[in-house]
């Protein structure tokens, strides 16, 4: 099961949205309401967390011929 998070859908301008996470199987359709109190949710997407930056990444050379990854220099690469 997967906890997704949800918050409700203010019909009044101004009124600050409640959060709140439910535990679905993946295979289920997101929710359109509250389950308990029938008000209108929507799914929220958040971030996860990723792994950027870690190791020291260098451009590969440039190819021999052109200075372009294909050899043509058509435009393709960022030669």
């Amino acid at each position: 099961m997967t906890t997704y998070t949800y918050e409700t859908v203010p019909l009044i301008p101004g009124v600050e949205p409640v959060r709140l996470e439910v535990r679905q199987a993946m295979t289920d359709a997101p929710l359109t309401r509250h389950p308990e109190t029938g008000e209108r949710i929507r799914r929220v997407i958040t971030g996860g967390y990723g792994l950027l930056g870690v190791g020291d990444r260098k451009a590969p050379p440039p190819a021999a011929t052109g200075g372009h990854c294909c050899g043509a220099g058509c435009g393709c690469c960022a030669g």
